[in-house]
């Protein structure tokens, strides 16, 4: 499953990060954030308008807001 697929409240890890689906400096900037392959995420939150974006992403205690095509490139797995 894909990280924007995720339950809202469901812990996971991130299992896979297509890495090519997104343009390097973002790829470089959700790293620096540490959301790679091995971290433990929870969605927390879905935009209300037309695609749903953002998504509020829990990182540890850090929130982070992604874009939809950003978390789609995230594959996850429960914990």
């Amino acid at each position: 499953m894909t990280l924007d697929l995720l339950p809202i409240g469901q812990r996971a890890v991130v299992t896979a990060v297509d890495w090519a689906a997104l343009a390097p400096d973002e790829a470089q900037r959700l790293q620096s954030l540490g959301l790679d392959v091995g971290a433990r995420v929870a969605l927390s939150h879905r935009g209300v308008f037309g695609g749903r974006d953002p998504l509020a992403v829990m990182i540890g205690r850090m929130t982070v807001a992604l874009r939809r095509s950003h978390a789609r490139a995230m594959t996850v797995g429960h914990i």
